[in-house]
Order: C-alpha cells, then sequence, then structure tokens
C-alpha cells in the first residue's frame, strides 16, 4: 500500500526538475488558445518523463494518459490550465516573462508544471496502483468560451471516461505548505456585457436640442443596480459590476453615443436567465423613455462551479493525512469564475486551492497583477498532492 510518505519522497526528489518546468514556462507565457510553444513544452517534457500515450486535443491542448494495474477498474482525471494573460510583468526574477504584455500572472505556470511533476511521481509508481489516470493540460481558461468547453466537445472526459476530476489553482492568500476546498457551490457564473446606449450628440450649451447618451447611461447603471437589490432573492449571491465607460465627448460636446462593458455574476442557472432578460427590459425602458436607444448584448460565459461534496470530503480527508490537519482549511464561496466549472457539470468534481504566499519573501501580491509570483516550495506540495489524490481515488 502506498503511504503518502513515499509521494513527499518523490515529490522531493523532482522538486528542481518541476521549478526548470515553471521557471521556463514563466519564461515564456503565452496569451489564450495562443499556447502553441507552450503544448510543444508539454508534450515533449511529457516524453521525456516516460509517457508514451499523449493526445493533442483542442489545438493547443494536451491529455496524458498513465495506466496502472488493472486500467479498468477506475478512472481519475487531474486539470491544468496552460495559458497566460495579458499584463505587462515587474517583477525582476531570472524566469520574468520574455513576451512583453503576456504574463503568468494567475499560476497557470505554476499548475502546469505541478501537473507535469505529478507524471513523474505516478509513472514510476504505476506498477503500485490500480486503475488509470488522465492529465489534462487545457487552454484558454482565461477567455471566452473557455477551453474546458472546447476541450469537452472534443471528448476529453471519453475513452477513458474519469469517474471524477481534480483541479488545483494557487491562491496567494494561503501559506505555502496549506489547502483549502470547499464543498457545493464555490465560484459563480459569469457573463459579459456589451452595451451601446445611443442618443444625439451635439453642444453641451444647447441640450434640449439633442439626446443625451451620457445621461441615459447614468440612469441606466444606476436603475440596473435594482435588479440585484431587489429582484434577487437576498440569499443568492448575485453581482453587476460595469468597469469600463466610454463617451468620447468632451466639456462642451455631447456625444452621439456611450460604450460601458461590465459583468454579471451569479450561482443560480434559472435566475441567471430571469436577470439577463431583466436587465435587457429594464435598458431598453430607460433608454427609449428618455428619446434613445440602446444595444444590450450579453455573452454567455462560465457556469457557476459546484464541488461534489462526497468527492471533496474525501480529497480533503486525504490532504489532512498528506499535510496535517492545521494546513488544511475551508474556504468561502468567491464570486470569481472558472472555467473548470464546464467539468462540474459532467463528472464528479473537486477544485481546491493550493497556497503560495510567503510574507518573509515579500510573495503577498494578488493574482492577475504585474508582481504576482509563488513561493516555488508550492510546485512540490502540488504535485505530490496530485499524485497522492488520484492514487487514494483509485484505491
Amino acid at each position: 500500500m502506498i503511504k503518502p510518505e513515499l509521494i513527499q519522497s518523490l515529490a522531493s526528489r523532482n522538486a528542481s526538475k518541476i521549478i526548470k518546468y515553471r521557471r521556463h514556462l514563466h519564461s515564456q507565457p503565452e496569451l489564450s488558445f495562443e499556447e502553441y510553444h507552450t503544448a510543444s513544452f508539454i508534450r515533449n517534457a511529457l516524453s521525456e518523463i516516460g509517457l508514451d500515450e499523449i493526445i493533442p486535443m483542442a489545438e493547443t491542448g494536451t491529455v496524458g494518459i498513465i495506466r496502472g494495474n488493472n486500467p479498468e477498474s477506475g478512472v481519475v482525471a487531474l486539470r491544468a490550465d496552460i495559458d497566460a494573460l495579458p499584463i505587462y510583468e515587474e517583477n525582476e526574477v531570472p524566469y520574468k516573462s520574455k513576451n512583453p504584455g503576456c504574463m503568468h500572472a494567475c499560476g497557470h505556470d505554476v499548475h502546469t508544471a505541478s501537473l507535469l511533476g505529478t507524471a513523474a511521481i505516478l509513472l514510476e509508481l504505476k506498477q503500485s496502483f490500480e486503475g488509470t489516470v488522465k492529465l489534462i493540460f487545457q487552454p484558454g481558461e482565461e477567455k471566452t468560451p473557455g477551453g474546458a468547453s472546447l476541450m469537452i466537445k472534443e471528448g476529453v472526459l471519453e475513452n477513458p471516461k474519469p469517474g471524477c476530476i481534480l483541479g488545483q489553482h494557487v491562491m496567494p492568500l494561503i501559506p505555502v505548505g496549506e489547502v483549502g476546498f470547499r464543498e457545493g457551490l464555490y465560484m459563480a457564473s459569469a457573463d459579459e456585457l456589451y452595451v451601446t446606449v445611443f442618443g444625439k450628440g451635439g453642444h453641451a450649451a444647447m441640450p434640449d436640442h439633442n439626446i443625451d447618451p451620457v445621461l441615459i447611461t447614468a440612469h441606466m447603471i444606476t436603475a440596473l443596480q435594482q435588479i440585484v437589490s431587489r429582484a434577487c432573492d437576498p440569499k443568492l449571491p448575485t453581482v453587476l459590476s460595469f468597469g469600463k465607460l466610454e463617451a468620447l465627448g468632451a466639456t462642451n460636446v455631447i456625444p452621439d453615443k456611450v460604450y460601458i462593458e461590465g459583468t454579471f455574476r451569479t450561482m443560480n442557472e434559472t435566475w441567471r436567465a430571469e436577470a439577463h432578460q431583466k436587465m435587457k427590459k429594464m435598458a431598453t425602458a430607460i433608454a427609449e423613455g428618455m428619446g434613445g436607444s440602446v444595444d444590450f448584448n450579453i455573452v454567455k460565459g462560465y457556469p457557476f462551479l459546484k464541488n461534489d461534496v462526497e468527492l471533496t470530503r474525501r480529497i480533503k480527508l486525504a490532504a489532512i493525512e498528506y499535510l496535517g490537519q492545521e494546513k488544511v482549511h475551508n474556504l468561502d464561496m468567491w464570486m470569481a469564475a472558472e472555467d473548470f466549472a464546464f467539468y462540474t457539470q459532467q463528472t464528479a468534481a473537486c477544485f481546491y486551492r493550493l497556497g503560495t504566499r510567503n510574507e518573509e519573501k515579500g510573495i503577498t501580491a494578488g493574482v492577475h497583477t504585474s508582481k504576482f509570483d509563488v513561493d516555488e516550495k508550492a510546485l512540490e506540495i502540488g504535485a505530490g498532492l496530485m499524485a497522492w489524490f488520484a492514487i487514494k481515488e483509485l484505491s
């Protein structure tokens, strides 16, 4: 029987190699659905590790398969995302991004390197565990429609069909060496709002000759918040935020139109659909009532993420075995979104958080910032945990 101490030993032995993987990936980031170098690197690394089943998928995605004893007895899928963000890195480190304006600011380099390390560990132990492990290196997590949806369409959850899927994500709020879990509802759906308000521009000194789209937009943004505060069940988490507004008039010019962008997030599909209709109806009524018109376009994004309760409880207990009770935490709901949610709609799933924070080293910056970095001890822990979880689920 495999014990956590063996996995920890193998993770430690592979730690320097995993760090090299991560530093290479960090220095060569690629944006969503453009991860051609990254995909080549992953496939070469898997081949060098010793995998003989490496399957390209969704162009820049990759699936690796490790078959243990009695491979038909069960299948566990492990997922890492591989894309970077359009951010200029400000860290002065040897592995700083060499692709200006592109940065692994969300830790996907950590996820990928860790899963490569997991592959090395599992390959060494494949005669000692039952079942099959499917390694999923997924593109395009940061961009709608999400690489997970494309991988699913191409059959990533078939042949062999996993009984569950696990995903880990860095968390700079949690100290390195610790992890976090949440059963049930965890992350929100996310929809993108693209709205153009049309009026009639002209001289700002003669508002009676114009139809002011700026004023219409101001009323609209304020009124739309009533959908959250008055039309939504107060017990249901919901967020409506607008982060971009372009009027392109001047101190003395009323523009012809105003363009705004925002996001709508919640955790219930019925309410999500209802809210879409309410937003469009309210925006149209306000614009027309004030003499203008509106084009209210909603791009439906990722669904809400719900962790399977029983699976998450098992994985959390396995984490306690591996790390100790004091290093395993419960997480709150989070209104951010993740395309791992698509997998949770298809099979039992657990999406958990890997601590990367180290205040003594000054590693505290949040994800999606130009200063984000991790304590690289997290790579050894992340690789070992994934291997341990897979083996526990297949036991």
